[in-house]
């Protein structure tokens, strides 16, 4: 059965339909999820997160998966659609090329950058615009944390402002496991998390949070912005963004600082509610 032939129900997204048809498909080949996961060349792991809705597939794997269960195409077919209703349409493009970056930098001054952010985290960051799919929002943002988790990752460093460890965001538990995350992600040997703390007083990111990503093709500079980002190759802009993000690296603490004073605000959240 082709992807045309199928449409999914109005009140079941696009990445749930994607899921359904993977376990329908998979079930009529009497293959369990680990079968399939072989077959395909990915874990069991991600072939449940993708049947049950938690995982964005890739152009690859939508590819491995068609392969697998010899479905001429249905699930490569199905991946264009998924990623139109995962991604609004201006944020799309940087996803794409953050998937075939080299190396990221990005600085954020009020909240943890969601590749590093964890579930909890990223669902109470998402639930305060109130949006009608929190589940598939929160979802499309862990996927993209991927280009972190496979053998071909790119080298990526992290500066942020010291009110991003300042901010509850929820109760100490889960701002402590956001913390613990941080923590982890910095012992990375291709991650670098380093903090500008109060005491810099004014920095060269007080205009805003903003990412570089570098690729054979270049830099792309991506600025946020209240409603959508704005995405620039303009060699002016990117050159101007690099300057800017050497200058915050020089005002963060070293990396092992920085760790230690991730540590001072984890201990610091046992005095929470008191």
């Amino acid at each position: 059965m082709t992807a045309e032939r199928i449409t999914p129900s109005p009140k079941v997204s696009l990445l749930e339909f994607f899921g359904t048809e993977l376990r329908r498909l998979r079930t009529k080949a009497s293959w369990a999820q680990g079968e399939l996961a072989s077959a395909a060349h990915t874990t069991q792991s991600m072939i449940c997160k993708i049947e049950r809705a938690r995982q964005v597939p890739s152009i690859e794997m939508s590819e491995s998966l068609d392969a697998a269960l010899a479905t001429d195409g249905h699930f490569a077919r199905l991946h264009p659609l998924v990623l139109a209703y995962a991604y609004p349409a201006w944020f799309l493009p940087y996803v794409e090329m953050e998937r075939e970056a080299t190396a990221i930098r990005e600085f954020q001054g009020q909240v943890v950058p969601g590749l590093l952010q964890t579930e909890a985290y990223a669902r109470a960051l998402l639930s305060t615009r109130r949006p009608d799919s929190l589940d598939d929002l929160v979802t499309s943002r862990l996927s993209r944390q991927e280009v972190l988790e496979r053998p071909s990752r790119p080298r990526a460093w992290f500066v942020l402002d010291e009110q991003v460890l300042r901010r509850r965001v929820g109760d100490a538990r889960l701002v402590g496991e956001q913390l613990e995350r941080l923590l982890s992600a910095a012992s990375e040997p291709r991650t670098v998390v380093q903090i500008i703390p109060d005491s810099r007083g004014v920095h060269a990111g007080l205009d805003g949070s903003f990412s570089l990503l570098s690729s054979s093709s270049g830099e792309v500079l991506h600025l946020e912005g209240f409603f959508e980002g704005r995405l620039s190759i303009d060699p002016t802009e990117t050159a101007e963004a690099l300057h800017a993000y050497d200058l915050l690296r020089a005002d963060a603490l070293p990396p092992c600082q920085s760790a230690d004073l991730i540590r001072e605000y984890l201990r610091g959240l046992t005095t929470w509610g008191t």
